[in-house]
């Protein structure tokens, strides 16, 4: 099964993508993490990206392109994939469609407001890193971490008037692809807002 997942920040992209890699079992292809493995592997293209982030420039197509080439063509991704953060762009997707032939996009849909909902109600321990959630798996004591007793903080990206600046980027850059693949038959819509478990589940019958 060759999946692409799209849906905005905050939609469960990678919590479904974890649950789902297991159902398939298919690797998890997150960009991100591609990024991170080859900086650590020092690949040539691994010291690119490198050198782009610690500019400040955005990672050009042409990189990120390659990276993923290079990934699908490893031997675990022979029997499928699930891909989470790529294609960002039209030329991202005509890119992947020359290398490979997908099965399926799914798309996962959440109104805005349960998205900055979700988000900004993130609460962080800055020392362990551990997360809560104020509605959805807060803490014993209101603000403070369970284990260590300090007081937990908001990221400045989980506040809400960056959540919406990110909802802006997402539709401006990654709402044209919904068309681009609506238009060749592949994508599914799956309502986002129900437990992960729900939406894997309604994900898979879509599939099927």
């Amino acid at each position: 099964m060759k999946l692409v997942f799209l849906g905005p920040p905050g939609a469960g992209k990678g919590t479904i993508a974890v649950k789902a890699k297991d159902v398939y079992s298919i690797p998890h292809i997150s960009t991100g993490d591609l990024f991170r493995e080859n900086i650590r592997k020092e690949t040539e293209l691994g010291k690119k990206v490198k050198a782009i982030l610690a500019s400040g420039d955005l990672v050009p197509d042409e990189v990120t392109i390659a990276m993923v080439d290079n990934r699908l063509k490893e031997d675990d991704a022979s029997a499928g994939f699930i891909l989470d953060g790529f294609p960002r762009t039209i030329a991202q997707a005509d890119a992947l469609m020359e290398m490979t032939a997908l099965d399926r996009v799914v798309n996962f849909v959440l109104d805005k407001e349960e998205i900055v909902k979700r988000l900004s109600g993130r609460r962080v321990c800055k020392s362990t890193g551990r997360t809560y959630h104020i509605i959805y798996n807060p803490p014993k004591v209101e603000g403070i971490d369970d284990e260590t007793g300090e007081p937990l903080i908001q990221r400045d990206d989980d506040k809400e008037e960056a959540i919406r600046n990110r909802l802006e980027v997402y539709e401006a850059s990654t709402a044209p692809l919904i068309d681009y693949y609506r238009q060749k038959g592949l994508l599914v819509d799956i309502d986002a807002s129900k437990s992960p478990d729900e939406v894997l589940s309604s994900m898979v019958e879509a599939l099927r």
